[in-house]
């Protein structure tokens, strides 16, 4: 017996002595992710990071499962329905991409109530009793404005390409546009559409817009839709703007492409698909029994002129720029929140 306990002393000893190696056992754990939209790059790149990370992870024992869940529509009351389908399902964590900051906190606070841990990330829920990842949705707006003001001293007309409607990140991104024009007064905003991040919409949403838009001198975007409203102004000859990019491969390789060919700047921003892996971890961390902050931020992924090709030799063709969390770098986040 003496000789056991020894045993089982050494292997916790040599155990607490390896980074990323959990004390406590969340290798029964069950994890959920809830996500409410897969229609655009930006979501398929973070459910491959999840799958890749999470696969990982369940593989080496250190949960027993991850499944990835998306709603057919980008709807609440579909997502809320999902969460509560995964509370009866006795999954311990529940990783959130919602639909909307309010409209699913009575099913996350189901979730909760039944002893569920509940991680929101990108779009986050305001349920007091859930975690939430986010980054400052508002200064990536605000701050492609202040580019263009520098870019752009002289200011000029604006085209605004929003996201999907109804969902706290377009609306979050939109206010730090307006507010970034209001602290830039040399821009005024003379038309903006939806885009929904999906090249392809914005290409027709900017199409159907331009002939009646005056001279367009910078593009202010939310991801996902930088290349479609360059090949929409391609298509109707008109003078190619200064449009900020969003990360994804085809617009960086457009942007390569004019950068070679006529020294074309910009830049590039938006929030890493990745941070699904950063949730995944933190989720896991709770359950080991790990204090977390309730809100943690994450810096902004942005891509510069000199820092464009080394972006684009990493980024997958159909991808995006991305950056993935190991546990190890969710322990130094959190240590780093606290």
């Amino acid at each position: 017996m003496k000789i056991t306990n020894i045993l089982l002393a050494s292997v916790a000893l040599a155990c607490a002595a390896v980074p990323g190696v959990a004390m406590a056992d969340t290798a029964g754990k069950k994890i959920a992710l809830s996500n409410n939209y897969a229609g655009n790059s930006w979501r398929q790149a973070m459910l491959t990071s999840w799958t890749k990370i999470t696969g990982e992870a369940v593989k080496s024992g250190v949960v027993a499962a991850a499944d990835s869940f998306t709603t057919a529509e980008n709807q609440a009351t579909e997502q809320a329905a999902q969460i509560q389908n995964m509370i009866l399902q006795g999954y311990d964590a529940i990783v959130v991409d919602a639909a909307s900051p309010t409209a699913l906190n009575g099913a996350v606070k189901e979730a909760c109530d039944a002893g569920i841990t509940v991680v929101s990330f990108d779009g986050i829920v305001t349920e007091p009793c859930a975690w939430r990842i986010a980054v400052d949705f508002k200064e990536m707006g605000r701050k492609q404005v202040e580019y263009l003001s520098k870019k752009l001293p002289k200011g000029g007309n604006l085209l605004e390409i929003r996201g999907l409607a109804g969902v706290s990140v377009d609306d979050e991104i939109s206010a730090g546009i307006h507010e970034g024009v209001k602290q830039f007064p040399q821009f005024k905003i003379a038309g903006s559409v939806h885009g929904d991040w999906a090249q392809d919409v914005a290409q027709r949403a900017v199409a159907g817009v331009l002939p009646s838009l005056p001279e367009i001198a910078g593009v202010v975007t939310q991801g996902g839709d930088g290349y479609g409203t360059a090949q929409a102004f391609e298509a109707a000859k008109r003078p190619t703007p200064v449009i900020v990019m969003g990360n994804r491969q085809d617009e960086l390789v457009w942007w390569k492409k004019q950068k070679d060919a006529s020294k074309y700047e910009t830049m590039s921003v938006s929030i890493a698909p990745g941070v699904s892996t950063l949730a995944f971890w933190v989720a896991q961390q709770i359950l080991d029994g790990k204090q977390v902050k309730k809100d943690l931020v994450v810096p902004l992924l942005q891509i510069d002129q000199d820092t464009l090709e080394a972006n684009l030799a990493k980024t997958q063709e159909g991808g995006v720029a991305n950056v993935e969390y190991s546990l190890e770098d969710t322990q130094k986040a959190i240590a780093a929140a606290k």
